[in-house]
Formats: C-alpha cells, structure tokens, sequence
C-alpha cells in the first residue's frame, strides 16, 4: 500500500511539474506571437486648439472639422454706438484628417485679409505605463498671405510683390496628460517673415508657447496659454500674447470662450504682432469665442 501511494505521488509531481513547464512554454509563444497592445493616453486636449495656439490633437483620418473663431474689442478714447464692440474679426477654417496622424487646414480671417494653411504630424503618442513615450509629439508648419494692410497700425510688411506679403510658422508640440485632469504643452516656435518695412526689424524670429488644461467637472476644463518671443519686433510696440478660458465639449461641438490680448488668430499674427497688453484697460481686453464643429465623412463615430 505504501509503494503504490508513493508511486502515485511521484507521478502526480511529475505530471504537475511537466504540466507547468508546458503552460509556462505555452505563453511565451503567445507572448511572441500576440504582443501586447500599447494603452496610449487620449484626450491630451479635448480640442485641436488649447484657445489662441494648436495642441498636439490632431483629427482622425476621414474627420472633417470646421472651425469658427472670433474676437471682440472696443477702442479707447472713440464714441461708438455698438451694443457689445466696437470692432469684430472672424475666421472660419476648414481641418481634414488625411490620415490619423497627418491633419491639413486651410483658413481666412477678416482682420488684415489673411489666408493660411497648415499641415499637423503626430510624431509621437504618450503610452500609458512604463517602456513607451512619456510625451506626445506633434509637428506644425503654417504659411499665411496678408492681404489687406493693418491699419491704424504701423504695417511691418512691404506690400510690393505677391511673396511680400508671405510669413511661415514652425513648431514642435510638445504635451504630457500627468493625470486625468491636468495637461501641459511647451510649443517652441520659428517665425520667418518674408519681407520687413523697416530695417530695424528681423525676418526671422524664435518664441516659446505655454499652454495647459485643467478639467474641472463634467465636459467643462480651464485653459490658458502664454508665448514668450525672443527677438520680437522693433518698429512698433507689441505685446506677448496671453488667453485665458473656459472650454465646453459638448460631443461633436466644442465652445471655447476666453479673455485675451491679441485680435490676430494665425500664429504669426498673433504672436509677433499684438499691440496690447492683458489688462483691463480700455481696448486692451478682447473676448474671444471659438466653436468647433466635427463631421465624420467616412468612419463611424467612436
């Protein structure tokens, strides 16, 4: 009885111990063949624009995006009759996904007569948890056509040749979501400008943008972004531009409303060219309203 109790123990040890080495043998090969998916972190911002300047978002291939933005403001020592301001620029612009990655857009803006288009690159993608990227990447590239000269403002541009009037933007979208609730962006960003009235003035200017996102509840988030320029221009008196707002998603449709200092909406404009500071002296404060609107033309919604 012994010998045939000790039999079976030694052969349930055997087939236990021969069981867990196949197991073990099993997994790796599915481990080979079906590696892990990486969890990549969505959502970084909940719009293309974090208000004033572009986030790293960029729209899914076969999304088309339509984009409404508009600046309010009054100007000082001027009796005006106007119900809300006393000057009113728009811009409406039209953003394709040509692949989930690479977003084309075109736009005009009535201040100045600006037309713009753009190209966006996701260079890189944040991933959740340890091994992947810690931050998304994404590339810009603008160039915009001033047509129309600024005026009361001293105009920077010469206006002899259709070229003249050319400026292109570059910049590195740099952004991490650290939780749930809060992102952050660093744009570091070139400017050069085609043509320059005065002498004085540089074709080729380096700034660096800040920008952040706080979710507060619901569909409801803070946002904010600053850009610092390094060299800015030197015949006229411009400010850093600076916005602060509330951003409202409202599934398809996302309402931006935000307090800023600059009227320009293309990142040349804006950047190098605002001639107020953010306070609330009269003519310095300007309301800004944003409205997205997303079409899906050739995949279902998500």
């Amino acid at each position: 009885m012994k010998n045939k109790t000790r039999f079976l123990t030694y052969l349930f040890i055997y087939l236990g111990f021969g069981m867990s080495i196949y197991a073990q043998s099993l997994l790796d090969k599915l481990d080979k063949e079906y590696p892990e998916t990486p969890q990549y972190e969505i959502a970084t911002f909940k719009s293309t624009r974090i208000g004033i300047g572009h986030s790293i978002e960029n729209r899914k291939k076969g999304v088309l995006q339509v984009v409404a933005m508009n600046r309010y403001w009054n100007i000082p020592n001027r009796p005006s009759q106007s119900f809300v301001a006393d000057k009113w620029s728009a811009r409406i612009a039209l953003e394709y996904g040509i692949s989930d990655r690479l977003t084309f857009g075109v736009g005009g803006t009535t201040l100045d007569g600006i037309f713009d288009g753009f190209l966006k690159y996701r260079l890189l993608h944040q991933q959740k948890g340890s091994g992947g990227s810690p931050i998304s990447l994404t590339l810009f590239q603008n160039a915009s056509y001033k047509s129309k000269r600024n005026r009361p403002f001293v105009d920077v541009n010469v206006f002899d040749d259709f070229t003249d009037k050319m400026a292109y933007t570059s910049q590195i979208l740099i952004a991490r979501k650290f939780t749930p609730q809060f992102s952050l962006q660093l744009s570091p960003t070139f400017i050069h400008r085609a043509s320059s009235a005065f002498d004085e003035d540089p074709h080729n200017h380096f700034a660096v943008g800040f920008g952040a996102r706080y979710k507060i509840g619901g569909h409801i988030s803070i946002a904010s972004e600053y850009y610092y320029v390094v060299n800015p221009l030197k015949s006229i008196e411009t400010y850093d531009a600076f916005s602060l707002g509330v951003n409202w998603e409202m599934s398809d449709l996302m309402l931006q409303f935000m307090m800023t200092n600059t009227r320009g909406m293309v990142e040349d404009a804006f950047i190098l060219q605002t001639p107020n500071n953010f306070n609330l002296n009269d003519g310095n404060f300007i309301f800004g309203f944003n409205a997205t609107f997303v079409l899906h033309l050739s995949q279902k919604k998500l």
